[in-house]
């Protein structure tokens, strides 16, 4: 069963630092979320392998928005 990570607040994508394929573990961080100048970056919450990256740098997420999915 795969681990849906999504978005806690409405934000800019600024950064996307893991790619689909990449293994992953419990606290290592995904994205790095933007909201009124400062940083809010987005927490694995379980260890394993990203299988799906649904955002893109410059995107506007809203809250609970689908940011990735770990398998």
């Amino acid at each position: 069963m795969a681990e849906e990570v999504r978005a806690e607040m409405v934000a800019n994508v600024w950064k996307v630092l893991v790619s689909e394929g990449d293994t992953v573990a419990d606290g290592d961080t995904l994205v790095i979320l933007e909201s009124m100048k400062m940083e809010i970056p987005v927490i694995a919450e379980v260890d394993g392998t990203v299988s799906s990256i649904a955002v893109a740098e410059g995107q506007v997420v809203q809250e609970g928005d689908l940011i990735a999915e770990i398998s």
